[in-house]
C-alpha cells in the first residue's frame, strides 16, 4: 500500500497530534537498519566522520584485496566473490551517506586494485567464474564511468588519474572486447 495513492490516510497522519506522529515515526524508523544509520549520519554526524567512514571503507578493500592474495591459489571465483562483498560494502556507504564523490572514489579504488587477471583454461570448472568476472568488472567500470561524467569539473579533475588509470586496467585485459562493446573511452 503506498501513501501516494491514498490521500485521505496522508491527511489524516497530518492532523495526529505532534507526540502521537513522533511516536510513529520512531516506530517506522526502528525498523528500517539503512534509514536508521542514515538519519544517525545526517543528524549526528559531520564532514570529518564522513571522511574517517571513507578511510575506514578504504582500508576494508585494501585488506579484502590483501586477503586474495593470501589464498595459496587464487582464481576467478574467490576474486568475483570478494568484489561482490566489497561493492555491497560500497553500496551501503552510499545509502547512508549519499555522498557520491566518496562511493566513487571508492569504486575506482577496488576497481583500480583488483586482480582480474586469471588464467583458468576453458575446460576448468572455473571457467564460468571468469567469465561472470570480466562481465562484472566490465560493467561496474562502465557504471563508474557514468558516474563519474556526472560529477562536476572539479570533482572530474581530481578522480581524473584514477579513472584514467582504470580505463587503460579495463581496455588492457580480457576485458577488452567488453570495454569496447560498452563504449567505454581508452583513455580520458
Amino acid at each position: 500500500m503506498l501513501l501516494s495513492e491514498h490521500k485521505d490516510l496522508k491527511l489524516e497522519i497530518k492532523s495526529l497530534p505532534e507526540k502521537e506522529k513522533d511516536k510513529l515515526l520512531l516506530r517506522l524508523i526502528a525498523k528500517d537498519k539503512v534509514l536508521t544509520e542514515h538519519l544517525h549520519f545526517k543528524l549526528m554526524e559531520n564532514e570529518a566522520d564522513l571522511e574517517e567512514r571513507q578511510a575506514r571503507l578504504m582500508m576494508q578493500i585494501d585488506e579484502g584485496i590483501k586477503e586474495l592474495s593470501f589464498i595459496k591459489k587464487p582464481n576467478s571465483k574467490d576474486a568475483l566473490l570478494k568484489m561482490r562483498k566489497l561493492s555491497g560494502s560500497i553500496n551501503h556507504h552510499l545509502k547512508v551517506t549519499k555522498d557520491v564523490n566518496s562511493e566513487l572514489e571508492l569504486r575506482i579504488h577496488l576497481l583500480r586494485n583488483m586482480p582480474i587477471d586469471f588464467n583458468e583454461s576453458v575446460f576448468s570448472a572455473l571457467h564460468k567464474y571468469n567469465e561472470k568476472l570480466m562481465v562484472y568488472f566490465a560493467k561496474s567500470s562502465a557504471t563508474a564511468f557514468a558516474k563519474y561524467q556526472k560529477l562536476h569539473e572539479d570533482l572530474q579533475f581530481d578522480l581524473k588519474p584514477l579513472m584514467a588509470e582504470l580505463l587503460e586496467k579495463v581496455h588492457h585485459h580480457k576485458t577488452g572486447a567488453m570495454a569496447k562493446e560498452l563504449k567505454l573511452p581508452e583513455s580520458l
